[in-house]
């Protein structure tokens, strides 16, 4: 993946790892690249009747990312969204 992303060595970047896998990815490519590493929070949002299914994610400060597409695809509405933040 560095080997991908070695264009972008010696411009101003931090990488970030996502915790449970990421981290160890993302420090490899630091590494690689000579950049700074940090950690970002997240947590998933999974689908009401299936937890496990991703429909999003809610990131620190409140940044929510949501996958319309699985939204749609398993008729979730935003209050069903709402609740699965609250949790």
């Amino acid at each position: 993946m560095a080997a991908l992303l070695d264009h972008l060595r010696g411009t101003p970047l931090v990488i970030l790892g996502l915790p449970r896998g990421g981290v160890p990815v993302a420090r490899e490519v630091a590494s690689a690249l000579g950049a700074p590493l940090d950690v970002i929070a997240v947590r998933k949002l999974g689908v009401p009747f299936d937890p496990e299914f991703a429909m999003g994610a809610i990131g620190e400060d409140g940044v929510r990312v949501i996958d319309q597409r699985v939204v749609e695809m398993v008729g979730v509405s935003e209050a069903d969204i709402v609740e699965v933040e609250r949790r």
